[in-house]
């Protein structure tokens, strides 16, 4: 019987009527900077499920306070001109790569080695670097950064930057949204990915997951950026098949494939959001090594609770607000995680936090006649202004007038 395992707990009502929890840790996967930090509450988990919420996310309420406590961080926020050069350096390497292997069959072991080793590094380098540019953080304007994501895209052999953007910024926006942030599983995943073998491949295809998914969860409307996006993909994929060969644009599709499987940088695909050791924290950072090649994406709770703020100057944010970031679990390993994802029973796709969208709130509102639940709630001033920054390039003094800037500089084909 549930009730008679050793560690498991004996009253269920306090669990929402799930019929299974997993077992409470013993060994912690994270650590926390700060020796004098509480401990934090625990709370099983039902693996048959997620852990829906209806608290609202929380980088609005921490990002606010941390500007009553630290106002000097917004001059930490605008443009990194130093963006630009790497990308430019990382795909000269790729390009140098694919020329001297050129010659070489796909399935070789050198060729292998070097797409996982040197490819696999270099362009998940590229695609943190179009996490950087979708915020318009490589450029004070909008159609420079654009063109910046797409020129980075190319080694990536497969168009997708156009259409990240949209993703991701909903994912800032409407974290943990069930239906609007497509960085969540499904549950049809959930489902069918359950145990140490369908975690395994789960981590080895997940740049699969994260490619289709969206396209299934949350469909997108087709811009120009789109067609400039795929058009010049093309013609990029076209022109290294005719002049090199088809060994080089193998090459750079098995880069992709490796930089999202199992890479020790793809480990922060999972660190960044999934629960570890029973808390019901859904956002960690890691301040290891291995940022020095993925833009400083580790430090994600401060890339979430300010967005503006580009990737060198993220430590900078942590330092002058250590309060609010030593006290919070992060992970000491990305390879580690994904270690942990495959073998831990408590870990596993159920382990990520979901709201109801607003648009599922509304209606479930309506339902039930409640009409102040059904009212539109907006989220705080602060937190739309900095959103709205990022996703206009605008570079002018914060406002709290209102709850968007409307004099800035829309995007209107995102």
């Amino acid at each position: 019987m549930l009730t008679d395992s050793p560690g498991l707990p004996s009253d269920f009502s306090l669990y929402g009527g799930a019929e299974t929890v997993s077992p409470p840790h013993t060994l912690r996967r994270t650590k926390v900077a700060d020796s004098n930090a509480p401990e934090p509450a625990r709370v099983p988990l039902d693996s048959n499920d997620f852990l829906w919420l209806m608290t609202e996310e929380p980088h609005r309420s921490r990002r606010a306070a941390i500007l009553k406590a630290h106002p000097e961080v917004t001059k930490l926020m605008g443009h990194e001109p130093l963006t630009k050069y790497i990308v430019g350096a990382v795909i000269a390497i790729q390009l140098t790569t694919l020329w001297v292997l050129r010659r070489s069959h796909p399935l070789s072991f050198p060729f292998l080695l070097a797409a996982y080793a040197i490819g696999g590094t270099a362009n998940h380098n590229l695609f943190l670097a179009i996490h950087e540019i979708t915020h318009n953080l490589a450029f004070k304007g909008i159609a420079a950064n654009k063109w910046l994501a797409i020129f980075a895209n190319l080694p990536i052999g497969i168009p997708y930057a156009a259409t990240f953007k949209k993703y991701h910024i909903d994912h800032h926006k409407q974290l943990g949204e069930d239906g609007v942030d497509t960085d969540l599983p499904t549950s049809l995943e959930l489902a069918l990915l359950r145990n140490v073998a369908g975690k395994a491949f789960f981590c080895t295809f997940q740049i699969l997951f994260y490619a289709l998914r969206p396209g299934f969860v949350k469909s997108q409307r087709i811009t120009s950026w789109h067609l400039k996006n795929v058009l010049v993909q093309l013609l990029f994929d076209y022109l290294i098949v005719t002049y090199i060969g088809y060994q080089a644009l193998a090459y750079l599709v098995f880069s992709s494939f490796f930089a999202g499987s199992l890479h020790p940088c793809a480990g922060h695909f999972i660190a960044e959001h999934y629960l570890w050791d029973g808390l019901e924290q859904e956002t960690y950072s890691y301040y290891g090594p291995l940022n020095l090649l993925a833009y400083n994406v580790g430090y994600h709770n401060e890339h979430h609770d300010f967005p503006s703020i580009p990737w060198t100057r993220l430590p900078r944010l942590k330092a002058i607000a250590p309060e609010f970031y030593d006290t919070l679990p992060s992970h000491p390993s990305w390879p580690l995680v994904i270690w942990n994802f495959i073998f831990d029973p408590a870990a596993g796709l159920h382990a990520r936090v979901k709201r109801l969208s607003a648009e599922m709130r509304h209606s479930s509102a309506a339902r039930k006649g409640d009409v102040g639940s059904a009212m539109s709630t907006h989220g705080s001033e602060t937190e739309e202004i900095l959103l709205s920054k990022s996703e206009t390039g605008s570079s002018r003094s914060l406002s709290p007038a209102t709850d968007f800037d409307d004099t800035a500089p829309r995007d209107k084909e995102e």
